[in-house]
């Protein structure tokens, strides 16, 4: 099974949005005005593509609010989530 490709969610208090960073790269994927349209009904996962990734989301305050997996297929079996 290949390797999924990781991302972060959180806030730039710079610009006031909320960015979807390549963790491997460290850029900016896209922005999004805020988390709840980052994170509503598939918007993740359009961005994501056909690849997929995980998604680890952060709170207003920087600390880690939870992690998702596009497609949910790619979940890891030992994944609790």
């Amino acid at each position: 099974m290949s390797k999924l490709r990781k991302y972060t969610l959180y806030h730039n208090g710079k610009n006031d949005k909320w960015n979807l960073c390549d963790d491997k790269s460290n850029k900016t994927v896209k922005s999004f005005k805020s988390k709840e349209v980052a994170t509503a009904g598939g918007v993740l996962k359009k961005v994501l593509g056909k690849d997929g990734g995980s998604v680890k989301i952060k709170k207003l305050d920087g600390k880690f609010q939870e992690e998702r997996t596009y497609p949910k297929s790619k979940d890891p079996k030992e994944s609790r989530g």
